[in-house]
Formats: structure tokens, C-alpha cells, sequence
């Protein structure tokens, strides 16, 4: 059984001590990290989560039983008490911050023995994940760990401080809401009181911050969890947590500006990096064009370059009637491959962009002696040469090119833009690329659905000179929608919002909705925009891949406390898991199993 504190005071963080205070009687609290045991002196680096400070049992010294000292193990809880002294110089050790210090301790108590844990407590982990998540509690000891959640709550204290500066309300909207499914899939809470009904958790307080422009509170921000019951990928998770604002009487360029000034704050708190202002800015149109992607990684080059013009009569039928139908032929110069990839690495390529619907992918290697292809010979000197010119072909380098409709395209040339990236180490680390893509397309067509389906979300804004093309033209509108961008990664999203009941039931419409389908699921929402709604913006960040992304760690599950796994499961808990019958029966749910 462990020991009381009893009126044990802990004087500070073990590493909030400096050569300053040589000489001072201190009282700290931690756990027994690494331990060397030299017989009369005990040396035992006691860990909290600040750091290290190293604590010397010296059995001269020391005004207790020296034997529960040897006893002492990884892990275990520990307040010591004794004097701050200077290490020896054979003992400095200049990596750390109390490198220099340490506790001669007089007096202990063992305030929790530990069990050997199942793993190390250390920095850079190699332990499966899955053990990891079982025993995260130990996990979240390590000091990388704790670091990043120190960062994550950096993020979210920055944030806070500058919204509630620039004037922005810290407003709570309701975890339990009303299910609007358009987009992902809600999870559900069953009501016991109204039986058959049901919550949905909020995929995002949309709904409720545009109706706190209504009420007047002209600026409002959040910091609040969400949740979406869909497949999850490195990035993503079921329940996250979004930096939410909204803010009235605001046109693009107004939330973009304040964006950014939040951006360059976050940075200068979190990171002391001072980000240059403007933002760059691209629209969805030339993002996709250049780059295949709409959260383009501009720390690069390796754009793609429109050659249809060229190939629309070219023998070399693949492209040709990929023009003909409507489709687009696009290529990437890999600069100074030609002497690097062997044909095994072409092949290997070719069939990666398959993975993103690319029927193949053709290639030229421009090599001292000539052209090596299988497809100029299908196209004449002309066609080659002006190629050559288009994508600035020299000796040494391969170009790829990919004809397809201009999704395939661009998702394949996208795709293996950052692969060949990473395969020619293009991107400098410690290099921050933000911007933001603007003017998205208002829709895009569901293949699954039969039907236009809204880019962003269905209160989105389209451009005031595309608001025509709503229901004459959808393909074709533009949106008041913007997104800011970090290395390749979309870390926030937003638009200006339909503040028009008129506009909101045609863009409904749009979407395939009946007038009392739409009355049926947003009827408040557009009732309340009847009693004077100002014009409105906003934009939500997602705080776990932005702090992912400045941790520099690969899954936001290494910035979030407890996080779940690919299927959704808290692998510490067991949850989700069984419930009682007696509750189901409550909440007059039955659960039958599948033959």
C-alpha cells in the first residue's frame, strides 16, 4: 500500500529548477524513470511532465530506511525531499535542461509501487499500436506523448486568446440535435422519453451557429467536438474536435483575413515562426490544374501541364479519343529520372496510378540517344516536338501522362505528384506551405447517387454572378468557399452562407429535395431566416490534424488523448460494446442477430 502525501506541498516541476537555486530545499513528485544502483548511492531520474530531474540517494545522507531505496523500481510514484546541489563534473549532462543540478535527497516516500509495465516508457517507441492503445494510459507517459498533447493544447489556448481578442463569443451549441442526414453518416441516440425517435450527435454545429447570426451575436467561435460515423483513415477519427467561428455581415475576403492573422498567431505561440502575410491564394480551378489536387503541396514543382490540344488528332488513339469524348490528356516532367528509374520502377508506377482509376499511364524517357517510348511512334515528329516544348523535355528526364475524364486525371497525376516526391526527396523539412483555394464548384455529381450533391455543405453560398446557375446550369456554379491549406493537407474549410430562404429552397431543390422534404428537415432554419438574417461566413479548422501536422507525426491519433482505431473501437476500453437489456428496453430498442 502506497504512502499519503499528508502535508507533502510539491515545490514545482521537476525542470523548472535552474543552477539558481543550488542551495534550496525542495519538494518533488514523479515517476522512477531510468534507476543505477552504486551500492551507498542510489541515482534515479525522477520524470513528471515537464522532464527529468536526476535524485541522489546518498545512505550518509539519506533519514530513513535506506533498503526501501534499493527496492525502488521503473514506474514507481515518488516525493522526494532535499536540497537542489550541483552535479559532479562526470555526471553533467548538458542534453538535458536540469543537466547541470540535482536533488540529494533526505527524506521519501513511496507513494504508488508499479507492476513492470508492458512496455518501455520512452521516446520513439517502436511497441505495435494496438498494444499501445490497450495500455494508452502508460502510452501517454512517454515523454513524446506528452509533448504532443502540450502542443495540441498550445494550439487550442492560441486560438482561444486571439478569437476572444478580435471579439468572437465563446458560444456552447447542443451535443444532442436533430438528424439531417446530407453527407455523412450521423450517430445516434435513441430517446427513452419519445419513443422511436432519435438525437443525432452534430457533425458539426453548422445549423446552430448560422442561427446565432441570426440572434445577433455577430461573432461566434467554439472549440467543440463532432462526430461522424464513417471509415477512417490515418487522419481521421469519429469524434474530433474543430475550431468553429462564424461571423456576420462579412463577405470571403473579410474571414480569409481574419484567418489569417489567427494563422500567424498560432504559429508565433506554438512554433516561434513568424508567417508571412497574404496568404498565397489559388482557385479550385487552377489548384486542380496545376497541381491534380484541391489541397495542392506547392513546396514542389512537378506540375501538371495540358497537352489535349496537341494529342486531339494524334494516331496514337488512347489520347485522341479520350478528347474526342470530353476528356483531358495531362503529363508531369520527372526531371532527371531517365538516369534513375530503371523500367521495373516505370512499370511499378504505371500501376499505382491505376489505384486511383487510371486505365494506365503513358511514358516518354529522354535519353542521350533518343526518344525510349512506346507510343511515340504513334505520333509524329510535330506532335513530339511540341510536346518536348510544352513540358520543357531535356535529356535525362521521363514524362508521364495520363488521358482520362479530368477526375481520373487529376486524382492519378495528383497522386503520383507527391509520390514521386517523396521518391526524389523534393520537400524540405521544417518547411511550412499554407494557402488558401477559393472559388470550389457549388456541386459535384454523385455516380452512386444519380443526383448533384453539395461540394461543401448545402448552406453554402454560391457566387453572386453564378446564382443563376443554381438550377439552370449546376455543373458549372461556383461557390463562395474557401479553404486554407497546410503542406498538401486541408486543415480548415468554410464559405459564406445563403442567409435567403428563397435561396436556400432553390438550392435544396438542387439537391433533389421536394419543397417539404427540405421544409421537413430545415424548416427552422429557413423560418428563422424570415426575420432579418444579416449575410454570414465562417470557417471550422480540424484541431487534430492541424496539431498532427505541427507535431510532425503521421496520425492525429499521436495528438489525441484517447483516441479509436480503424474500426471505430477504444481498444483500452472494449467500447463500443453490449449493453444491458434492461436499458434497451427503455429506450424501446431490440436487438436482433443476423441469421
Amino acid at each position: 500500500m502506497g504512502e499519503f502525501l499528508a502535508d507533502w506541498k510539491r515545490t514545482a516541476l521537476c525542470t523548472e529548477f535552474t543552477a539558481e537555486d543550488v542551495g534550496r530545499e525542495v519538494t518533488l513528485m514523479g515517476w522512477a524513470d531510468t534507476r543505477r544502483d552504486l551500492g551507498a548511492l542510489i541515482f534515479i531520474d525522477l520524470r513528471d511532465r515537464s522532464g527529468i530531474m536526476q535524485v541522489v540517494f546518498d545512505e550518509s545522507a539519506f533519514k530513513g530506511d535506506f533498503q526501501r531505496v534499493a527496492h525502488i523500481r521503473s514506474e514507481y510514484v515518488l516525493a522526494v525531499k532535499g536540497k537542489i546541489v550541483k552535479r559532479s563534473e562526470d555526471t553533467v549532462n548538458p542534453k538535458l535542461p536540469t543537466g547541470y543540478i540535482e536533488v540529494k535527497v533526505a527524506e521519501l516516500k513511496v507513494l504508488s509501487a508499479a507492476e513492470t509495465p508492458p512496455f518501455e516508457i520512452e521516446d520513439g517507441s517502436k511497441v505495435r499500436e494496438e498494444l499501445r492503445l490497450k495500455y494508452r494510459y502508460l502510452d501517454l507517459r512517454r515523454p513524446d506523448m506528452q509533448k504532443n498533447l502540450m502542443v495540441r493544447n498550445k494550439i487550442a489556448n492560441a486560438a482561444r486568446g486571439f478569437l476572444q481578442g478580435e471579439g468572437f463569443l465563446d458560444i456552447e451549441t447542443p451535443m444532442l440535435q436533430k438528424s439531417t442526414p446530407e453527407g455523412a453518416r450521423d450517430y445516434l441516440v435513441p430517446s427513452r422519453i419519445r419513443e422511436g425517435c432519435f438525437y443525432a450527435l452534430p457533425q458539426s454545429p453548422q445549423l446552430f451557429k448560422q442561427l446565432l447570426m441570426v440572434s445577433g451575436f455577430d461573432r461566434y467561435f467554439q472549440i467543440t467536438k463532432c462526430f461522424r460515423d464513417e471509415d477512417l483513415r490515418a487522419d481521421r477519427q469519429p469524434e474530433f474536435t474543430q475550431i468553429d467561428m462564424e461571423l456576420s455581415f462579412v463577405e470571403a475576403e473579410d474571414v480569409m483575413q481574419v484567418n489569417e492573422r489567427l494563422m500567424r498567431h498560432i504559429f508565433k505561440e506554438v512554433m516561434e515562426l513568424d508567417i508571412p502575410l497574404p496568404l498565397k491564394r489559388l482557385t479550385y480551378k487552377e489548384a486542380m490544374e496545376r497541381f491534380g489536387s484541391d489541397k495542392p503541396d506547392t513546396r514542389f514543382g512537378l506540375e501538371l501541364k495540358d497537352v489535349s490540344d496537341i494529342v486531339e488528332k494524334t494516331e496514337f488513339k488512347v489520347f485522341s479519343s479520350v478528347v474526342k469524348n470530353g476528356g483531358s490528356v495531362r503529363a508531369i516532367n520527372a526531371k532527371g529520372c531517365a538516369n534513375i528509374f530503371a523500367r521495373r520502377e516505370i512499370d511499378s508506377l504505371v500501376d499505382f496510378v491505376k489505384i486511383y482509376g487510371a486505365k494506365g499511364m503513358a511514358w516518354i524517357s529522354i535519353k542521350e540517344d533518343g526518344l525510349n517510348s512506346p507510343i511515340t511512334k504513334f505520333m509524329t515528329d510535330d506532335e513530339v516536338s511540341a510536346i518536348m516544348k510544352r513540358l520543357d523535355g531535356q535529356v535525362g528526364d521521363i514524362l508521364f501522362f495520363v488521358g482520362d475524364k479530368n477526375t481520373v486525371v487529376f486524382d492519378s497525376l495528383g497522386a503520383l505528384r507527391l509520390k514521386l516526391a517523396e521518391r526524389l526527396e523534393l520537400i524540405k523539412k521544417d518547411t511550412w506551405d499554407l494557402l488558401w483555394v477559393t472559388e470550389f464548384p457549388l456541386f459535384e455529381y454523385s455516380e452512386e447517387e444519380k443526383r448533384y450533391v453539395a461540394k461543401h455543405h448545402p448552406f453554402t453560398s454560391p457566387m453572386d454572378e453564378d446564382i443563376g446557375k443554381v438550377t439552370d446550369d449546376p455543373e458549372n456554379a461556383r461557390a463562395k468557399a474557401y479553404d486554407i491549406v497546410l503542406n498538401g493537407n486541408e486543415i480548415g474549410g468554410g464559405s459564406i452562407r445563403i442567409h435567403s430562404s428563397e435561396l436556400q429552397e432553390k438550392m435544396f431543390a438542387a439537391l433533389g429535395f421536394s419543397k417539404e422534404e427540405a421544409w421537413e428537415r430545415f424548416g427552422f432554419l429557413m423560418e428563422a431566416f424570415k426575420y432579418g438574417t444579416p449575410p454570414h461566413g465562417g470557417l471550422a479548422y480540424g484541431l487534430d490534424r492541424l496539431a498532427m501536422l505541427l507535431c510532425g507525426v503521421p496520425s492525429i491519433r499521436d495528438v489525441i488523448a484517447f483516441p479509436k482505431v480503424q474500426n471505430a473501437a477504444d481498444l483500452m476500453t472494449n467500447a463500443p460494446a453490449p449493453v444491458d437489456k434492461k436499458q434497451l428496453r427503455e429506450l424501446h430498442i431490440k436487438v436482433t442477430e443476423r441469421e
